[in-house]
């Protein structure tokens, strides 16, 4: 959505605590995000592998962007197979677009 006033783009997230009714993304998502990561951390309970890798490839596509390693050469290497393939899963997702999901699954996992 765009503000009418101001022509800039904002997410309104009703009940999420990392949000304000309207997230500017030039201001807040940053900081937001850093904070998500460090309570990723620190969660009450283990998140499920599914849940561990689509964390993984949230974070991967927030910081690095677009996949640009090779897959894994060793194909009993299931770890970093699912990993290389959950990443490479969110190509062409924008990073602002990745921290916004991350912050969004980790304020779910806090709940």
């Amino acid at each position: 959505m765009q503000d009418h006033k101001t022509g800039k783009k904002h997410l309104t997230i009703p009940g999420n605590p990392y949000f304000r009714s309207k997230l500017f993304f030039h201001m807040d998502l940053n900081a937001l995000f850093e904070q998500a990561v460090a309570d990723s951390k620190t969660l009450s309970d283990r998140p499920s592998n599914d849940t561990l890798l689509q964390l993984y490839s949230l974070y991967k596509q927030a910081t690095e962007g677009d996949i640009h390693i090779d897959p894994p050469a060793n194909p009993f290497d299931f770890v970093s197979k699912a990993k290389y393939e959950a990443w490479a899963g969110l190509k062409g997702k924008t990073k602002e677009e990745a921290m916004q999901e991350y912050v969004q699954l980790v304020s779910k996992l806090k709940n």
